[in-house]
Parts: C-alpha cells; structure tokens; sequence
C-alpha cells in the first residue's frame, strides 16, 4: 500500500513515477489512485515476469517507460498488460 503514498510525494515534487503490479491485486491498487500504473498478469513475487524471461520481462518495462513519457500530459494511466 505504501507505493501509492510514494508515488505521490514524488509526483507531488514534479517527479513522475510508474508503479507496477499483479492484475490479482487490482481491487486494491486501481482505488489508490496512483499516477501511472501497469498490472501485468504474473503472479505475486513474479510481477515482471519470470527470471530469464527477457522478453516478457522488456515488454512490461517498455510499457512503464511509454507511461513515462506521457506523464506531462496526462494525471492517471493505467496499463493492463495480458
């Protein structure tokens, strides 16, 4: 729960942020409110993927980066990666 309190006090400081999590705990993290997030679909522990799974591991990273360079222009994003 702390990462959404994180996240803003650094988008409060003009610091834009990304925050990833497991689309099992969306219930819990989409009324947080945190500026950009992306649910990925693995499992607790695992949210980027599996270890050596590069590939899955690169596309959930470009996908928080893509969030990034949006951030001046948009307040709230969410990504849901499947």
């Amino acid at each position: 729960m702390s990462v959404g309190h994180i996240a803003r006090v650094f988008e409060e400081l003009e610091l834009p942020t990304v925050a990833y999590g497991v689309q099992a705990f969306s219930s819990r993290m989409l009324p947080m409110s945190i500026p950009r997030l992306v649910l990925t679909p693995e499992l607790m522990g695992k949210t980027l993927g599996r270890p050596h799974d590069e590939v899955t591991q690169r596309r959930y990273l470009e996908a928080g980066l893509e969030l990034l360079e949006k951030a001046a222009g948009s307040p709230r994003s969410v990504e849901i990666m499947d």
